[in-house]
């Protein structure tokens, strides 16, 4: 099909869905206990909804959630003339792009959707042109550059622009194959690099990819097309492309994120929340940091427990005279993501810890809220911050930037703390979490959502 235009998906849809109330009331105090079945990783579901634009033959996918990133991809999907149907009380979606069409009228990419950028390699594949917003952006994590992106397309044969708003990338042939080595191991410019690797004839390699147990997910789903893929799980991944892709059923693993969640919020309310999980072969080193806030983590017959003996401590360490550390960076260390949810123990946790984000400089300036509770934090840096925990916390109104599981952590504060408290801004949590206050509320927990004032 010939195309003039620029691509992309929709600035102006028929609306989807309510509007949301975007304030958490949480009434703490109570042990929560039950059981959880959690929800698929938003981290893969996001990338393998952008890859199946890929194949032109029938997929089904099932345990996709009900989150608001899934329901803008479906309706950019819709725009394009893509079969959609999502039954979003089953989890199960099928997806038919065989009579998907470029519109030649310029449309904008969800700005506030990291994933959006990995739609650029399969709407090149199928379309040849590709629009991009400027400053593509996710949560508010400092900045994240769009540089190596821009690199892994032009090292396939794109020609990438610029405009005064967007970002115009073209490939006017079938991609050639390339061997690459990032700079920094990204999740997404990985997936980038697998996605245009696919259309591409010949065996590519990628060096210091990412590792993260989602990458791995996405890279099986591509399999399952037929994508020829060594390395899974490793910093060295080798795709053979060029083939023509089929379709098939692709069924999603628990998010490692949300099982982590529910256990400490099992572990900071002195509960006990039982967590479905599949995979524990994922989460030694987030045992061992549990461990380091006196949890201790079972994992039998396809569920986890955290499981605590009295009151939360900080495990000293053997060496003296230096601080209990819980460093986050890129998988196979402690995935980032989780480092506000321990932030949250240690502010409960008798005696001193100190945290270290490796990755974002702009991840740790909502930890100011903390003080409204009581808590003594200190942040030593952009990147570093320690907690003087164990103080008599008392409830709080507070306001979460947009950074989900910063929500989440300033909540699990809340529900360890005996009385009212409220979570301004929380909306993150439904862009990861599907029914987050449901699953609350089956473990016990006394807690709505409310508009702002």
């Amino acid at each position: 099909m010939p195309v003039d235009g620029m691509i992309s998906a929709l600035t102006t849809l028929p609306p989807a869905r309510p509007q949301y109330m975007s304030n958490l009331i949480v009434h703490g105090g109570l042990p929560l206990r039950g059981e959880i079945t959690p929800s698929a990783n938003k981290n893969a579901v996001l990338p393998i909804l952008c890859a199946t634009l890929l194949t032109d033959q029938p997929l089904r996918l099932i345990g996709v959630p009900d989150i608001t990133d899934v329901r803008k991809i479906l309706d950019i999907f819709r725009m394009l003339g893509s079969e959609v149907s999502m039954n979003f009380t089953t989890g199960i979606l099928d997806l038919h792009h065989h009579a998907t069409r470029f519109d030649p009228v310029t449309h904008k990419l969800p700005e506030e959707m990291r994933s959006s950028i990995m739609l650029v390699p399969p709407l090149l594949a199928r379309f040849g042109v590709a629009r991009l917003e400027n400053d593509v952006k996710g949560c508010t994590l400092g900045v994240r550059e769009i540089d190596p992106h821009v690199e892994v397309f032009e090292r396939f044969g794109a020609r990438v622009s610029r405009t005064a708003e967007s970002l115009i990338v073209r490939a006017e042939k079938q991609m050639a194959r390339n061997d690459h080595w990032l700079d920094y191991a990204s999740v997404t410019t990985t997936e980038n690099f697998v996605l245009c690797a696919a259309t591409a004839e010949g065996t590519s390699t990628l060096v210091n990819a990412a590792s993260e147990p989602h990458v791995q997910e996405f890279c099986r789903f591509l399999a399952m097309l037929g994508v020829a893929i060594e390395g899974i799980g490793t910093s060295r991944i080798c795709v053979t492309g060029g083939q023509k892709l089929g379709g098939g059923e692709f069924r999603f693993s628990e998010d490692f994120h949300e099982i982590t969640t529910f256990l400490a919020l099992g572990a900071i309310t002195g509960g006990d929340i039982a967590v479905r999980n599949t995979a524990p072969e994922q989460f030694p080193l987030i045992d061992r940091t549990f461990a380091k806030f006196g949890v201790n983590v079972v994992h039998r017959d396809g569920w986890s427990h955290a499981v605590r003996d009295g009151a939360l401590k900080v495990r000293r360490p053997f060496t003296q005279n230096i601080l209990t550390k819980v460093e986050a960076a890129p998988w196979p260390y402690l995935p980032v993501d989780l480092l506000p949810i321990f932030i949250a123990l240690g502010v409960k946790a008798e005696g001193s810890a100190m945290f270290w984000n490796k990755v974002y400089d702009g991840a740790m300036g909502w930890t100011g809220e903390l003080s409204k509770f009581g808590a003594h934090v200190f942040l030593s840096d952009p990147h570093r911050l320690i907690t003087f925990g164990g103080l008599q916390l008392s409830p709080a109104r507070v306001e979460s930037p947009y950074i989900i599981r910063v929500a989440i952590a300033l909540l699990m504060v809340a529900a360890s703390i005996e009385g009212r408290s409220e979570i301004m801004n929380a909306l993150p949590i439904r862009r990861a979490h599907p029914h987050f206050v449901e699953n609350l509320r089956s473990v016990g927990a006394n807690v709505e959502w409310t508009s702002s004032e």
